[in-house]
């Protein structure tokens, strides 16, 4: 018995080095494998070998289902950006110091680690800790990132991982050229220099034109000041009932209005600005003294009568307000 245990103590140390030999080699195998084809194509077998402890490496495994049959689209969708961060991360730490490898384990070859996890949902993604080494953890368990918040983008799960490996090189998610958006954004350019080169003479006038201006400035004048804004950020009715069997156009109140109300409004003010600028703008041209009184007379009327609507609809509205204009 004593010579045994002595045997024992003596072949301590040796299996204790042969297990670290076993684990750095074994992540020399697969670093030399991730070089060519990243990231790594496991299976069961290939899986359990990779992730068994001890090991002195970290593992980042994507547990996926690709096939149509299985109709996982966030599966499909999530493939290029986690190739995009393999390939990446390998190309920028090619020596290994990271002591870190991509591992992708697809259901149709990976069924039997499937049930035994429980999976009922794809994608998963697994970070294994290394179980010896500087970067250590006591807990075996691997994390786990949740999938069902924020963006599913290789930059998103860089920074996770990086997290999971507080020392190391990080090599960053390095894009490949998009030389077909270049092309379609230079040819989109260029069209639309070209169209405005030719459309100049044409556009440029109208553009350059103040009575254009005047009319835009105008209407959005009108637009905003009959109440367009109230009635998008309220969501006033258009018309409402007014308690006879009738529709009432205007809301009681200041604070208050329908949708048809403010078209009213709208309207009454675009009468006034026209009239006005008729008045100010047109009537002076005339050169028959006739008709330009008459001009005077009938703008004067317009002005008159649509102004005492407008007081009677103040007036509609708050009872109180002291101002009118008959006829209205």
């Amino acid at each position: 018995m004593r010579l045994l245990k002595s045997l024992s103590l003596l072949l301590l140390p040796l299996s204790a080095l042969a297990a670290k030999k076993s684990t750095s080699d074994r992540f020399k195998d697969f670093h030399t494998k991730s070089l060519t084809s990243t990231p790594l194509k496991l299976d069961d077998q290939l899986y359990n070998k990779l992730t068994s402890a001890p090991r002195d490496y970290g593992v980042a495994i994507l547990l996926t289902a690709l096939e149509a049959r299985f109709g996982c689209q966030l599966c499909r969708e999530f493939q290029p950006e986690w190739e995009l961060l393999a390939k990446s991360w390998n190309k920028g730490d090619k020596a290994g110091e990271s002591r870190l490898l991509f591992g992708t384990l697809d259901f149709v070859d990976g069924k039997a680690t499937f049930q035994s996890m429980m999976l009922q949902t794809a994608p998963v993604l697994l970070f294994f800790h290394p179980t010896t080494g500087p970067n250590a953890k006591v807990d075996i368990q691997p994390a786990r990132f949740d999938f069902t918040t924020g963006n599913h983008n290789a930059d998103t799960i860089h920074s996770w991982i990086s997290r999971q490996l507080p020392t190391g090189p990080k090599p960053p998610v390095v894009r490949p050229i998009n030389y077909i958006r270049i092309i379609s954004v230079t040819t989109a350019v260029l069209g639309l220099i070209t169209f405005a080169t030719v459309a100049a003479p044409y556009v440029m006038p109208l553009v350059q034109n103040r009575n254009v201006w005047a009319a835009l400035s105008l209407i959005g004048i009108l637009l905003f000041t009959s109440g367009h804004m109230f009635n998008h950020i309220r969501k006033v009715p258009y018309v409402s009932g007014d308690g006879k069997g009738g529709i009432s156009y205007f809301a009681g109140g200041f604070q208050n209005q329908f949708g048809m109300e403010t078209q009213i409004v709208a309207a009454l003010y675009g009468i006034l600005s026209f009239a006005t600028i008729s008045l100010a703008l047109k009537v002076p041209r005339m050169a028959d003294p006739k008709s330009q009184q008459a001009a005077v007379f009938i703008w004067g009327g317009v002005l008159f009568c649509v102004y005492s609507f407008l007081l009677s609809v103040f007036r509609l509205k708050n009872g109180g307000y002291p101002f009118w204009l008959p006829p209205f």
